[in-house]
């Protein structure tokens, strides 16, 4: 029997301990629930016929040969969905994404119909069968031009009016911009014509995938009186109110139920599948599973491509007194949480620096490609791979140290950031301090000789928290003790189940081995936003944190009702002591929603723009063939600031598989099209890193730091070790063989050709 007490000094201290995760054992025994593995009773599978043009007009959809297939239940339309399903559009910033199209496609892969069939692969020949015609509408793919186009990807835009900090999108029309987001502080003309140097540079990034190793997967089952879905989502509570908010029903009538995840990245937020599967299986009257293909990913979600332009005015000595960002964010065909991303990373967009004179003008456009959304940093390694990499041209042309023109200009605590919102908490300075000190960087450095050149580069970046959003928590002290937390935050591999399950243990004084987590379920686990933004750790750890202590607190006045100490006395004699038995439970309670102030319209200030920063930098090492153009990464260090380290272990396997995720983006990764068609839609066209990718040479660290406001002085951490990656290995680069990269990715072929052209010989296209 446990003799376990609120505050037990046996129990030890569950933050800051490597304790192993919570689910490990049921992964690698696979015994792990994945919506992939469900079957139910008369199920059947749905396979999607996609568009095969980019923009164009519906004339016709003929279904009859797939119909007619032995084997089909059911082919549909939007024509039937629009029956159960009046008006079929979602969207988390505007309704603008139909179930299935209606009269209009407007990107390559669109979900036109459905097939249903008890066995997937005859579903799948199904599709194939059937025919659509289209009248070709003028089309648009890059996110400059999508600025003045006259080809218009939606005449119509009706806002969801869903999130607090997008409340003042208006409805729009015959306009690509979704959202344009501005910022204004000081007088940045005058500074410019003040400034001893005034530098310019543009820089792109590239349309890149998610690819979680689990693909996207629903399974909707039209139980009596209530719909459940089982679905692969990091934002369960969303699915639910938008699906109610779909079909005109109650909450309650729609359960959401969420195992673990093969991955999410961003990719599983908000409605992918659900809505679709849900009205088929409504239509139907059965169950349905629509599961997707690793090239169905292609035609889902992608990370939007970018343009950024910056220009800088700088002091004789180096420090930069006045920056203007442009930034156009290509959002695809649908907005998804682009107008989101457009306005929170935007203001970042001049970086880390203390500047005084800042113009900020970001936009979120439509295109007729893949709809983009939040991937792993929300925008944030878009814009660090920008100002990093100019900040870096500036120090060259000055002939200053990169290391010194950052300590000259860098942010630091209690300065205002370009928002005016101050810094606090917030390790910019200690992070890149502790780079310079990993990177021995006022030490001689050995460059190579010969055709092997060899150079180096940091980088350093911020984002700030998703703000406002709301998480709340439940936390159950079972009689004998144990302890239970509901939560809807979604494991889906970052380990947040046994974050969650120490924050309880550290709140009530027990062992973290006595606490367990419940899987997301609408119907059990309370609202969370969602589990995105790395806000997880830092919101729902304070619900969870606040839960627990509103359940301690009941704990200790049944123990004072029975006449006993709670801190001496175990907690199973507490509740046999008032029940005769072992029986009964404390139900603890918790919600957590940050301050916030809206950006003032037109400035864009505000002076509470987030409850914190992330901060993350990187150090790179390459070597350089001056023949070839080959080069490889020979060291990587990646330095992070996550507050106080919930779990060091699980913070060191995040900063390493955000940093490799980004060494991807940065060497090998991205979507080739032809007229808006993916023509590398398959893991053998579309490289993502394998083990020989990573870098001989790989260090962490989380710098030693406290969020005074998080909880037990801890925040998030899955994104930060993604920003400063591409610019330092683009910068060491630079600093081997004098070639500056300035589109992602880097290539052998693109260092090349800078070598020729340094050499007066360029290469001809």
């Amino acid at each position: 029997m446990t003799t376990d007490t609120l505050g037990n000094s046996n129990a030890g201290a569950a933050m800051g301990r490597s304790i192993p995760r919570v689910e490990a054992r049921a992964k690698v025994t696979g015994r792990a629930e994945y919506v992939h593995n469900l079957r139910l009773p008369g199920m059947l599978y749905g396979r999607i016929h996609r568009s095969t043009v980019a923009h164009a007009r519906i004339t016709g959809v003929d279904v009859s040969a797939a119909q007619a297939m032995p084997g089909v239940y059911a082919v549909y339309t939007a024509a039937d969905i629009r029956k159960l399903i009046p008006e079929p559009y979602f969207g988390p910033a505007f309704h603008d994404q139909p179930i299935l199209a209606i009269d209009k496609v407007h990107y390559v892969g669109e979900p036109v119909a459905l097939v249903l069939a008890a066995d997937p692969h005859v579903a799948d020949a199904a599709a194939q069968q059937i025919v659509v015609e289209y009248e070709e509408l003028p089309a648009v793919f890059d996110e400059v031009e999508a600025m003045t186009s006259k080809a218009v990807v939606h005449e119509v835009l009706k806002p969801a009016g869903t999130f607090p900090d997008l409340k003042h999108l208006k409805d729009k029309r015959d306009t690509n911009v979704a959202l344009d987001f501005h910022l204004r502080r000081g007088d940045v003309q005058q500074a410019f014509a003040d400034a001893d140097h005034v530098f310019e540079h543009t820089f792109r990034t590239q349309q890149v995938l998610h690819l979680p190793l689990e693909p996207f997967v629903t399974v909707a089952d039209p139980a009596p009186n209530q719909l459940v879905i089982h679905t692969a989502s990091q934002s369960p509570s969303f699915v639910r109110i938008e699906i109610a908010r779909l079909l005109g029903w109650p909450e309650t009538r729609v359960r959401v139920k969420v195992p673990y995840l093969g991955g999410g990245f961003g990719a599983k937020l908000y409605i992918k599948l659900e809505a679709l599967t849900a009205a088929a299986a409504l239509i139907a009257g059965r169950p349905v599973k629509i599961a997707l293909t690793m090239e169905e990913q292609f035609y889902t979600l992608t990370k939007h491509a970018t343009t950024l332009r910056i220009k800088s005015g700088v002091t004789r000595d180096g420090k930069i007194t006045a920056r203007e960002c442009e930034v156009w964010w290509n959002g695809g065909a649908y907005a998804d949480i682009g107008p989101r991303i457009t306005q929170k990373s935007g203001f970042t967009a001049a970086g880390p620096y203390d500047i005084d004179h800042v113009t900020i003008d970001s936009y979120s456009l439509y295109t007729n490609l893949t709809p983009a959304g939040a991937l792993r940093g929300f925008g944030i390694p878009q814009l660090v791979w920008a100002y990093e990499s100019h900040t870096d041209m500036i120090a060259k042309a000055l002939k200053m140290d990169p290391l010194a023109i950052r300590r000259i200009n860098i942010l630091r605590e209690g300065r205002p950031q370009a928002t005016g919102t101050l810094m606090r908490d917030a390790g910019i300075e200690p992070v890149l301090e502790r780079l310079a000190e990993r990177m021995t960087w006022e030490k001689k450095y050995d460059r190579g000789s010969g055709t092997m050149r060899r150079g180096r580069g940091i980088a350093i970046g911020f984002k700030a928290s998703i703000s406002p959003t709301t998480s709340m928590a439940i936390v159950n002290i079972s009689a004998d003790g144990s302890c239970i937390v509901y939560c809807s935050t979604v494991d889906m591999g970052q380990g947040s189940d046994t974050a969650m399950a120490q924050f309880a243990a550290e709140a009530l004084g027990i062992p973290v081995e006595r606490v367990s987590v419940v899987h997301p379920d609408t119907d059990v686990t309370p609202y969370d936003m969602a589990t995105l933004g790395s806000r997880s750790t830092y919101h729902m750890g304070h619900a969870v944190k606040n839960a627990a202590e509103d359940a301690r607190d009941k704990l200790l006045a049944l123990a004072a009702e029975v006449g006993l100490s709670a801190e001496t006395t175990p907690i199973p004699d507490i509740f046999r002591k008032k029940y005769g038995m072992q029986a009964g439970n404390i139900i603890g309670i918790g919600s957590f929603i940050p301050p916030y102030t809206p950006p003032e319209p037109g400035t864009g200030l505000t002076t509470d723009a987030t409850p914190f920063w992330m901060i993350g930098a990187t150090g790179a090492e390459v070597e350089v063939d001056t023949e070839t153009g080959e080069f490889k990464v020979t060291r990587l260090v990646n330095l992070v600031d996550v507050g106080r380290p919930v779990n060091p272990a699980i913070v060191e396997t995040q900063i390493s598989g955000a940093t490799i995720m980004q060494l991807g983006f940065t060497l090998s990764e991205r979507m080739e099209f032809d007229a808006g068609q993916v023509t590398n839609a398959s893991l053998a066209d579309y490289k993502i890193p394998g083990i020989r990718d990573v870098p001989p040479v790989m260090e962490n660290e989380a710098v030693d730091m406290v969020q005074k406001t998080g909880p037990f002085g801890a925040k998030g951490v899955g994104e930060s070790g993604t920003f400063g990656v591409s610019p330092a290995i683009a910068s060491a680069i630079d600093d081997a063989v004098g070639v500056r990269l300035t589109s992602l990715p880097l290539t052998a072929e693109a260092v090349y050709r800078g070598l020729r052209a340094n050499a007066g010989k360029p290469l001809q296209d």
